[in-house]
Order: structure tokens, then sequence, then C-alpha cells
């Protein structure tokens, strides 16, 4: 174990001096911004370099000067110093890669009140002075020897920055044509309205006319130039939106106020929804902090307790929105409790079924295992602890919940557990349905729309020469 020890004021002469040096690293200066709320993009967004510098404020008043207090508080006095004053000169600005050396040097010592005053000097790797003045510390009188603090191992995950790719994949692709079934609240109109803006859709809201236009006012947002498709209630705009499907005139669907359910239920009509040979399944597509990649999750929305055949179909669904994606063989991981077949717990021949499936080319396009274990699948670690050799384990792109009750609980406990934005769409109809949350944030709507956008020209792709 590592000790800190302090000098006294009695110990303490004229000329004493103490120096560290340190490198800027671009972490640093997130996680003082973010600690700081210091978010001048002349200080923290590299895009706003200019000739002399770019983190001016940050590095020079928050690193450099904590630089100083860092061998204040730990050297010279150390520990049980009292940082009083500070009268500093910046000079040469920094940038990531710069390496500091700072010295602090006794230049006077006053016994009555035990107050030293320090001279500072801080130099880049070129000798040029960063900082330059004198600082006041009161010293300790009695003598401190601590354990050195084990510093927590901090990681920074800036908030969607997996959606903001998803997005920016679609920057080129023209945007589609898509019903808004009753967007009559601010959310669910404003995630419409903000998808069109950014070129992701072109939204046809069906509802009632009088509340999109309350909803439009409270947002403070324009309606100039949408189309809107007056209605009389939210049943009669889930049957519209189906209706503008079966017209062609519409590429996909995406829910404004009203249950899923009553939306659904007229997307999966036997006589007039939007059904296909295959069974239609929802898949989440979550941004999880720290996590390396998009990790999609289904079904947590739609079938309850799916069976085999089902289940082939959500796996099958899942893989091609992950070829949509630019994942061109998704891992798949078919989850139950453990990872080993065991007759008792169905989820686990499902999945052994599943894999087998595949072999046998009735699920193409993706790369299966399971049963694994939620641990197993998103952890090399776990999945080497308990021995497990597979391409899948450990970097699973794509999890296969073994029902709806499994999946929404791992996908809201990513949510509000982990800081997880959530997008997603209803995969295995005629056309994609973006299903959004009341409590989606605007990013995670765009998100949405981007997914559906993505998965149109997936299709559009297939059938060109």
């Amino acid at each position: 174990m590592r000790y800190i020890e302090n000098r006294t004021f009695d110990e303490i002469n004229v000329g004493d001096m103490a120096e560290l040096s340190r490198t800027l690293q671009p972490e640093d200066i997130e996680l003082f911004s973010a600690l700081s709320g210091a978010v001048n993009p002349a200080h923290v967004d590299a895009s706003s370099l200019g000739a002399d510098g770019f983190i001016g404020l940050i590095a020079h008043g928050m690193w450099g000067g904590t630089l100083i207090a860092t061998l204040l508080g730990t050297e010279l006095p150390g520990p049980g110093a009292i940082y009083h004053s500070q009268n500093l000169i910046f000079g040469a600005s920094l940038g990531p890669g710069d390496t500091v050396h700072v010295e602090v040097r006794v230049a006077e010592k006053h016994a009555d009140t035990r107050m030293l005053v320090l001279d500072c000097r801080c130099t880049n790797q070129s000798g040029d002075i960063v900082i330059n003045g004198r600082v006041e510390a009161v010293a300790p009188s009695e003598k401190i020897r601590r354990p050195q603090a084990v510093l927590p191992d901090m990681k920074l995950s800036p908030q969607g920055a997996q959606y903001q790719k998803l997005i920016g994949a679609t920057a080129r692709l023209k945007p589609i044509r898509t019903a808004v079934a009753h967007p009559c609240d601010d959310a669910s109109l404003t995630g419409a309205l903000e998808a069109s803006s950014q070129g992701l859709i072109v939204p046809v809201l069906v509802g009632p006319r009088a509340r999109i236009e309350a909803a439009a006012l409270e947002a403070g947002r324009s309606l100039d130039g949408i189309e809107i498709i007056d209605v009389a209630h939210s049943h009669a705009a889930a049957a519209r939106c189906v209706e503008l499907v079966r017209a062609g005139q519409a590429d996909a669907i995406m829910k404004g106020k009203l249950h899923t359910d009553e939306l659904m239920s007229a997307v999966v009509d036997s006589t007039l929804g939007l059904r296909t040979g295959r069974r239609m399944s929802h898949i989440f597509v979550l941004d999880v902090p720290h996590h390396p990649k998009p990790l999609l999750i289904t079904d947590a929305a739609i079938n309850i307790y799916p069976d085999l055949d089902a289940k082939r179909d959500i796996v099958q669904n899942a893989i091609d929105l992950a070829h949509a994606l630019g994942i061109a063989m998704p891992k798949v991981a078919i989850l139950s409790a453990t990872e080993t077949v065991d007759s008792k717990i169905v989820s686990t021949t499902d999945a052994a079924s599943l894999c087998k499936m595949a072999d046998r080319g009735q699920i193409t396009g993706g790369l299966l295992d399971g049963p694994l274990a939620f641990d197993n699948a998103v952890s090399k670690a776990a999945a080497a602890t308990k021995g497990i050799v597979s391409p899948v384990a450990g970097d699973a792109d794509i999890l296969v919940a073994p029902d709806l009750e499994a999946g929404n609980m791992m996908a809201k406990q990513l949510i509000y557990l982990a800081g997880a934005e959530s997008a997603g769409i209803v995969m295995g109809a005629r056309v994609p349905v973006i299903l959004t949350s009341r409590a989606d944030s605007t990013l995670a709507r765009l998100a949405s729309c981007a997914l559906a956008q993505l998965y149109i020209e997936h299709l559009k792709a297939k059938v060109r020469p």
C-alpha cells in the first residue's frame, strides 16, 4: 500500500520544491467538462480548433490549476494544507497529447499564520510556459500520514452515441412516407415533426385534426406543409394508417398517442391488416452506455409466450433488421437461465432446436448459439469462466428472450438502471411499424424512424438489378 505524508510548517524551508508531470488526454477534457458543466465548444469540441489551441480555460484554469493543487495537497505541504489564494498567468495553450511539467517552490514563510507563498511554473514538452504565478497555502502544524486513495476507473460514454451513428447512416437516403397514428400529444407529435425536419420521414398525421393542431400549439411547432388526415378517434386512426399502407400511400406506420394493442390489432387483422407469411415481432435496438455496439433484444412487446415456430420468425426478423443496420453476420444469443440443455426448462430445448434449424437452413443470415444465460451472451469474461467456447458468447448482437416477460424486463432494466436509450420497430408486417413509448426521448424516436428508413432501403437494395 502506498502512503502520502505531509510536511509541517516547521519542516519546510524557503527554496523547497515539488514537481510532477502529466500528459493531457481527451478523456481528461471530457471529464472536466462533465463535472463543471463547461461545454463551450471552444473548450471541448475538436471541430472548433484554432491556430492557437482549443481548450483554453479548461486546460489552463481547471486542468493545469488542479495539477498545482495536487502538488500542494499531496506533497508540499501535503495532507492538511489549505489552499488560500492564487495569482496565475496563462501562457501557451494546451491540447490532447501535451505533457505538462509542474513545479512549486517555497518563496516565503509567515510564522504567525503558517502561510506559505509558493512560486508556480508549468511548462509543456517544448519548454513553453503554460502557467506562471504564485499561490498561497496554509501549512499544517501536525504530522499526517495516510494511505493513498485508490481512484475509481472512470469511463465516459456520450449519451446516444450509437444512435447518432445510426441516424448519420441515413444521411443520403430519401425520407420514407410514414403514417403517424393519432399524434395528439407533445411527445409523439414532436418526434414525428423532428424526424421530418431531419429528413428521416415524410409524416402523414392521422387523427382528430383539432387535437393534432392543439398539440402542435402546445408544443410550439408549425404544421405548415404537413399532411393531416382527419379521423374521429384513435381506433379510426389505426385503421386509416393500415389503409394507407395497403393503398401504397405509406412506407411505414408510426405509433402516436394510442395503446400498442389498439394499433397492432389493426395491423394484424386477418382480413384488412398487414400480415405476411411471417410472424410479427418487436425488436428493441438499445444504445447502452459503455457497450461498444447497438444491442438488439427481441421479442419484448408482441409475442407473449411464443412457441418454437414463432421463435424461428422472431429470430429471422431480428437478423433481417441487423442486416439493414450493416451487420453482415449478426451473432444471435438464444437466452435462457442456463447454458446447458435441460428438458425441464423449455427455453433451453427451444434454443437448441433453433440452433439446429439454423444449421439446416430454416434460419438464415445469422450465427446462432444457445442456450446462453444473459451474462454469457454479453460478457466474454463470464463466458470464459463457464468454459463456453463460441463466437457468439460474450459478443452477441441479438439477444432472443424466451418470452415477452423476460424480454421486457431485460430491456427495461437496461433502460432504467444502465441508462440505455431504446429505439425499436415491429418486423414481419408488410411495412415496419415504429412503436414508440411515452417515455422515449426525441433521440430515441429519431433512431426508431432511422431503423425503419434503413430497413426500407435494405429491401429496395435487394430487388435492384
